[in-house]
């Protein structure tokens, strides 16, 4: 007696295996089954966020004269986001070197009489309080001159941070400052997004958590641009939901350029212990009515099969069905075009 898996295969294929007799041999490409000790994952709808968030501010009231970016920008750390006008402090910044200089030239002065004025002392020729008069003199010129100089880097420093920059690598979220406008200290013209701090936030169930440890890869999907990259599980949220149970898992992804936030992403996350599965390529999977098989070769022919997939691994998956077992040849190029019991040539194995 035939395995029902048998009988239904025959049953959806009969068309295809009529063919497949007559059609001459298909060059394929294999790889062998290999066995790993693997969870079993189930798939969970996450929600990207930035767990780094600037909202950027002014430290300076002034007018707009420069807008550098826009809502969904990419921009560097250090990148001028805002520059404000200057104009009047300029003209500050002119006159309190001008006073400098101006003091210099008095110093210059004070300190020539000073030295004369010490030396005539020095042999009785003025009165101590013309020597002390001209050393405090020289001396308050000198102190006028420091509290001048630190002005001078006081409305430097306001020049400087009149350019407003971003603080790290981010995407631009919101910008609520355009050309021409008047801001006021404090107020928020721009928030960013650290690109580095790039999470998934996803609920799982609580008894999920028995199999979960922080610092495990997870696969991921941008489904959005059916995208698939790696994450970390960075943290467990403390507080569950008090009616669903549900925990928020923190999944660290890589920096991506083109993803909004709030957008959806698939995790992939344990859902069982580890146990032997067969792990097999991605590339050799095939849907048939919208269910996942293989091809083997057997006695020279194409061999389908059905797998059921427990466990995405990025670009591999892990399958538990017991036929499927280590070192069977699986077709990963050319089954595109395979019919079953298509005669087959391997050329080559990866």
């Amino acid at each position: 007696m035939r395995p029902l898996h048998s009988l239904i295969l025959i049953t959806l294929l009969l068309p295809a295996l009529a063919t497949a007799q007559e059609m001459p041999p298909s060059q394929v490409i294999v790889t062998k089954v290999v066995h790993e000790e693997i969870a079993q994952n189930q798939s969970m709808i996450g929600t990207l966020y930035y767990e780094r968030v600037s909202h950027v501010s002014s430290e300076l009231a002034g007018l707009v004269a420069e807008v550098h970016i826009k809502e969904g920008d990419q921009i560097k750390q250090g990148a001028s986001v805002i520059v404000l006008n200057t104009e009047i402090l300029d003209l500050d910044i002119k006159l309190t070197k001008t006073r400098i200089d101006q003091i210099a030239l008095r110093i210059e002065k004070a300190e020539k009489n000073f030295k004369r004025l010490e030396r005539l002392y020095a042999k009785d020729g003025v009165s101590e309080k013309d020597y002390e008069d001209a050393l405090y003199s020289f001396q308050d010129l000198n102190k006028e001159k420091l509290a001048t100089e630190d002005a001078l880097q006081k409305l430097l420093v306001q020049k400087k941070r009149s350019n407003i920059k971003a603080p790290f690598d981010g995407l631009v979220l919101s910008k609520n400052v355009d050309l021409g406008d008047w801001i006021h200290q404090g107020k928020e013209i721009v928030t960013i997004g650290s690109t580095n701090d790039l999470f998934v936030q996803v609920p799982v169930g609580e008894t999920m958590l028995r199999h979960i440890t922080i610092g495990d890869s997870v696969p991921v999907n941008i489904n959005a641009f059916d995208r698939e990259l790696t994450g970390t599980i960075h943290a467990i949220a403390p507080k569950a939901d008090p009616q669903t149970k549900n925990v928020f898992l923190k999944v660290k992804i890589p920096a991506q350029k083109d993803i909004a936030e709030n957008m959806s992403a698939t995790i992939f996350v344990a859902a069982s212990s580890k146990k032997m599965l067969a792990i097999i390529p991605r590339d050799a999977l095939i849907k048939f009515q919208g269910k996942d098989f293989i091809y083997t070769v057997k006695e020279g022919k194409a061999a389908i099969l059905p797998v059921n997939i427990v466990a995405f691994l990025g670009q591999r998956v892990g399958v538990d069905n017991p036929y499927i077992v280590p070192g069977l040849p699986v077709v990963i190029e050319g089954n595109e075009r395979l019919r079953p019991d298509q005669p087959v040539v391997v050329t080559g194995e990866k």
